[in-house]
């Protein structure tokens, strides 16, 4: 009965008309996000003082953060919009057992666990042969 309209308001000193002004600004908010996640992860950790240091801890924070973002894509059903956090809570950090039989390592995942779709998802992808190419 009601249509709903949201109205919001727009401030601007570029020359930009309002559709090219709100999708700078949402794309924007997008990347502060990943400034956000980037900063509660590695980058937490960065000045040390050292130029060369930080340099080499931001190269190594940006493939850590990259892999991270590819496994959570990998991965699905919901991981690949999460954080880097939750990404590392939930498929990286696995309450699993370790054990060696037959000249082999078997890996116990938790029974009844709930990220072991997501899990064998991203392990199945990164230890099975590349898919072959028709000529």
């Amino acid at each position: 009965m009601f249509d709903l309209y949201r109205f919001h308001a727009v401030f601007t000193t570029s020359a930009l008309d309002t559709v090219a002004a709100d999708k700078t600004h949402r794309q924007h908010a997008v990347i502060e996000q990943v400034n956000a996640d980037f900063k509660a992860s590695a980058l937490a950790h960065l000045p040390s003082g050292v130029f060369t240091a930080n340099a080499t801890w931001l190269v190594v924070a940006v493939m850590a953060f990259n892999l991270t973002r590819a496994a959570g894509i990998i991965a699905g059903t919901g991981l690949a919009r999460a954080t880097t956090s939750t990404i590392r809570r939930t498929i990286v950090t696995v309450p699993a057992r370790i054990a060696r039989r037959a000249r082999r390592l078997v890996l116990h995942l938790p029974q009844q666990w709930r990220w072991e779709p997501q899990w064998s998802r991203l392990f199945d992808h990164t230890h099975s042969p590349p898919a072959s190419v028709p000529a």
